[in-house]
């Protein structure tokens, strides 16, 4: 007798005496009811849609070198006796891709990073070679051009990602696992989903089922319509995935296929959302805004004349509700391009014209030359800022958070190791021993605080004692 397959049995196993209960059961109740007629295909089937739209959808194959996979003792062995690394192993990578124009692909960031060869399956099965035009990390975006095409390729029409309606239907298609050509259906679960993944974070969330191999692939409208690149998933959950809406794609593809890389407009200040723990203590006048939180010298809005505690409340007369609508906006300006700024800075009302400068690449921050504890009773470590830190950070005195211990005030407001103090309830902090008086003075109560972080800043407050 033939072996069966171990998932086979198992599934009949388990539901087989349920289901003949179902089944005689629903079999006595369609006696009891009349059918009525059956409904048109269009509204059973998906597959007018999928048939009119797969021929957009390719599949991506990309090789690369990489030593990730070699031993230690192997990498050792080779120094060793050869005087050099192993060499490179060859990786191969699967995602997917919708064509967009002719010979043109969009396909995500990271399906091609890194690739020494890019190759396309199209749904008739022909392959090509392609060569990257433009990639855009922040936004995990990279479009492909399609290499010694010899016939036509079928070009899929871009939708509108801001009018669609959470709940409306969509369909994904892609290369799940290799599956070529695997159609999933859901609806559009949320819109405008930040995930921490960037400053740029606008995803469409879908419960279509999405799996490794899909990245890079189209987000279909009923219209058969292209909403999204599919790009990330939650791994511990189901029916969870998310996608780059076509809008955003759209704002960059002139840039990435002129130049290979995205140039976006720059304000030069680091922004935070209102809440209302720090609109009572920094006593503003509006509950929403994005709140500024540190000024770049000498960049756009300091040159306007905006200061850390100002909040932005519009750009060009249109609201700015988060910090995330600012940041969105910005990014889809070029340099160069003059912004009215609407702010609130206390009780006033004020607007302010200038023109974005181009937003710089994100450096690397060196490490701290020296540290010295000292406590100042909110749980929490602190030290002098080391001189060169603080020409990086461009402040002028500040203290350095050493280390945070869990459950105390300063972890409860959010302070983390490595943040620069910079503020204590809105004036300067000179040091440790003018930060652990001014902690001092405040008696237990309830204190605000101005950090920087890394390349960015926030403000936070520390709660009162009990």
């Amino acid at each position: 007798m033939p072996a069966r397959p171990a998932w086979l049995p198992i599934g009949i196993l388990s539901v087989g005496a349920a289901a003949l209960t179902l089944l005689s059961t629903v079999r006595l109740q369609n006696t009891q009811a009349p059918v009525g007629p059956p409904a048109p295909e269009t509204d059973l089937s998906l597959a007018p849609l999928v048939e009119r739209v797969r021929g957009t959808v390719v599949g991506v194959s990309t090789l690369r070198a990489s030593d990730a996979d070699v031993p230690p003792e192997i990498r050792d062995f080779w120094r060793r006796f050869f005087g050099q690394d192993p060499p490179l192993r060859e990786r191969r990578g699967i995602g997917s891709g919708v064509v967009i124009r002719e010979g043109i692909v969009l396909t995500n960031h990271h399906v091609v990073e890194g690739a020494t060869e890019v190759r396309i399956r199209t749904a008739d099965q022909r392959e090509y070679a392609a060569e990257v035009i433009g990639t855009d990390p922040p936004t995990d975006i990279a479009v492909l051009r399609v290499l010694d095409l010899d016939r036509p390729l079928q070009v899929a029409e871009l939708g509108d990602a801001e009018s669609a309606r959470v709940g409306d239907r969509v369909i994904a298609i892609g290369s799940p696992f290799g599956l070529e050509l695997t159609v999933t259906s859901g609806i559009l679960s949320a819109k405008a989903r930040v995930l921490g993944a960037g400053p740029y974070d606008d995803f469409l969330q879908t419960d279509a089922a999405i799996n490794p191999g899909n990245s890079g692939g189209p987000l279909f409208d009923m219209q058969g319509r292209v909403l999204g690149i599919n790009t990330a998933i939650v791994a511990a959950g189901q029916g969870i995935g998310f996608a780059v809406p076509i809008d955003l794609v759209r704002a960059t593809l002139p840039q990435l296929e002129a130049t290979g890389r995205v140039i976006r407009g720059y304000l030069g200040v680091v922004i935070q959302d209102v809440t209302p723990e720090l609109a009572e203590a920094l006593e503003l006048s509006v509950d929403d805004g994005a709140l500024v939180a540190s000024v770049v010298e000498d960049g756009p809005a300091d040159e306007a004349g905006l200061r850390p505690g100002d909040v932005i409340v519009s750009l060009d007369g249109a609201p700015i509700e988060r910090a995330q609508d600012l940041t969105r906006r910005v990014s889809r300006m070029a340099p160069d391009t003059m912004v009215r700024l609407g702010i609130r800075r206390g009780a006033e009302e004020r607007t302010l014209r200038l023109t974005l400068g181009e937003r710089p690449e994100d450096g690397a921050r060196s490490a701290p030359e020296e540290r010295e504890d000292a406590d100042p009773g909110l749980g929490l470590q602190i030290g002098p800022v080391p001189p060169r830190m603080q020409r990086e950070l461009g402040i002028d005195g500040g203290v350095l958070v050493i280390e945070v211990r869990p459950g105390s005030r300063a972890d409860r407001a959010g302070i983390r190791p490595d943040d620069v103090i910079v503020e204590v309830d809105r004036r300067p902090v000179s040091g440790p021993e003018d930060f652990v008086e001014a902690v001092r003075q405040s008696q237990g109560r309830r204190l605000l605080v101005r950090v920087r972080r890394g390349d960015g800043a926030a403000f936070l407050v520390i709660p009162p004692v009990g």
